[in-house]
């Protein structure tokens, strides 16, 4: 990190990219209303504003349209936005690596410091996946596409299987060898324990903000990084797709979108067929439990089940390609640009509003502020709330970007990447 040279005017940006991640992280804000922010609260709240049909119209586009689409996109940004600092880079002669590592070492920490009332955070395994992009970044094409495939149709979680499978197989041998009517007994208790009511956790029968850190760190992180790299393996596909960034990046795709109109067209209609070849294919696929792969031990794990997540997986990034491919093609039609083109603050201001989502979240659904309130609303008056708490970042956004060159936490990572105070205020014309 010998050279302190920024990268670029904070100005040079391809506009676009700015308005896709305000539209990605709309999604997200909504998708994590209707989650509660991953705030478990008891469910001892007064059920108030519920629209039995409506809401579940509203919880099926968000689990049908919403869920995980884009967050994807978000994910792709990311791997995307690497290229780009890289490849400004070399082009000035600056080798960015260990300012990257030390950028992403910081990432990371705001992540793990968020994890504290923001559960659902997911920067923090951004960033450790940006690590991982150091490596690849000057690696053979074939081999960014043979990489990207290997996650997305699961290869490391069929690793994991085998071996979940194998050393169970071995587990429940040698429990068969040796079992006694005492073992028996005792498994039965272990069985019936598990399957008791549990104790309610104390950051419900005492809620406060310090409890609540207390178990986001103990219970909740660890669940994260298991849903993330365990037999799920979400983490993997979001691997997948900052690989895909890395490579659309490379093909300069974004920067030739004015040339490329008919072929976005033919590549929209081509992302949304496929979409619903994958989700027919995995309609006729026997219904899983995927619940089995949270708790998997004594369990050998059908084969099934890799395929039937492997079609899940794609389906939902062939359906993110598609909403991608969609927007791009609004925004490059001047009818709709300019409404667009007002998404775009708030994607400049990504990270700021990422967290800020977060912490709104934390507000509204914890119990500690005012989880006893929010708690017990249906899905369409949470949507309509996230739409409203959009707007208003948005706007304020907007009219940040007035003055300042960065959000807040733009500014302080970009300051923290270069170990230097950043420019932070725009100068007035004649100045």
């Amino acid at each position: 990190m010998k050279n302190n040279k920024s990268l670029s005017a904070p100005l040079e940006r391809i506009t676009v990219l700015d308005a896709l991640r305000g539209f990605a992280l709309f999604g997200v804000i909504i998708m994590h209303m209707l989650q509660h922010f991953g705030i478990r609260n008891g469910g001892a709240q007064e059920a108030v504003h519920r629209f039995p049909v409506l809401d579940e119209a509203v919880q099926w586009i968000g689990n049908n349209i919403i869920m995980g689409r884009f967050i994807n996109i978000f994910a792709f940004l990311f791997g995307l936005s690497f290229f780009i600092q890289m490849d400004r880079a070399a082009k000035k002669g600056i080798d960015f690596r260990g300012r990257f590592v030390w950028r992403m070492i910081i990432l990371m920490a705001m992540g793990l410091l968020c994890q504290s009332f923001y559960n659902l955070e997911i920067i923090s395994v951004y960033a450790f996946f940006g690590l991982l992009l150091i490596p690849l970044f000057k690696v053979k094409n074939w081999l960014l596409i043979a990489i990207f495939s290997f996650f997305l149709l699961g290869g490391p979680r069929t690793i994991n299987v085998i071996h979940h499978n194998y050393t169970t197989a071995i587990e429940l041998a040698h429990i068969e060898d040796q079992k006694s009517t005492e073992d028996q007994v005792k498994t039965e208790q272990q069985r019936n324990d598990f399957q008791s009511p549990r104790e309610l956790p104390e950051h419900i029968k005492n809620p406060t903000f310090l409890n609540t850190a207390k178990f986001n760190y103990k219970e909740r992180l660890p669940a994260k990084l298991n849903y993330q790299f365990g037999l799920i393996g979400r983490g993997y596909i979001t691997f997948a797709l900052f690989v895909l960034g890395l490579l659309i990046g490379r093909i300069r795709f974004f920067e030739k979108l004015a040339r490329r109109k008919k072929q976005n067209k033919k590549l929209f209609i081509g992302f949304l067929l496929a979409t619903l070849i994958a989700i027919l294919i995995k309609n006729t696929l026997p219904s899983i439990d995927f619940g089995m792969l949270f708790r998997p031990e004594g369990q050998i794990l059908p084969s099934s089940i890799l395929t039937a997540l492997a079609m899940a997986d794609l389906s939902m990034v062939l359906s993110s390609a598609a909403l991608t491919l969609g927007f791009i093609l609004l925004y490059q039609n001047g009818k709709y640009k300019k409404y667009l083109e007002v998404l775009s603050p708030y994607g400049r201001t990504g990270l700021t509003n990422y967290i800020m989502q977060g912490a709104l979240g934390s507000l509204i659904f914890s119990l500690w502020a005012f989880g006893s309130i929010f708690g017990g609303w249906g899905a369409a008056a949470l949507f309509s709330f996230g739409i409203v708490i959009y707007i208003i970042q948005g706007i304020i956004s907007k009219y940040w970007l007035e003055y300042y060159l960065y959000g807040p936490l733009e500014w302080l990572w970009r300051s923290l990447t270069y170990l230097k105070i950043q420019p932070y205020v725009k100068k007035k014309p004649g100045q």
